[in-house]
């Protein structure tokens, strides 16, 4: 049987390897051990930070709308509640986006939650 000379596959398999890693610092990006390392790591940073990022954006919306809603003397999740027995179904994302533009859409949704409020303390 013929001797198999695997040169080229071999050098193909690290070329995949090191088009990964471009861009990476120092060592990273030029030498194969250690490119093969950090690619390997930076796919499992961002396999779970596809996840994360979903949780970041929604903490980050509720700080924005709690901030624009304590203004006017009302906490996030009194202001939820309020929503909710109104009737309005508005997602986190598109009351963050008023809250932080200033939209005067906002303050109304706020004063509806409000008399919601109100009327299910009497």
């Amino acid at each position: 049987m013929a001797r198999v000379k695997r040169g080229t596959t071999v050098k193909q398999k690290h070329k995949k390897i090191l088009q990964r890693a471009k861009g990476f610092l120092g060592r990273h990006h030029s030498t194969y051990r250690t490119a093969r390392e950090k690619a390997e790591k930076a796919g499992q940073y961002s396999y779970r930070d596809r996840r994360v990022k979903k949780r970041d954006f929604r903490s980050l919306w509720i700080v924005r709308i709690n901030a624009a809603v304590r203004i006017h003397g009302l906490t996030y999740s009194q202001f939820m509640n309020g929503l909710k027995k109104a009737g309005i179904e508005l997602d986190r994302k598109v009351l963050a986006e008023m809250a932080y533009a200033g939209d005067s859409n906002f303050d109304k949704l706020i004063e509806s939650a409000k008399r919601f409020i109100k009327a299910e303390s009497k």
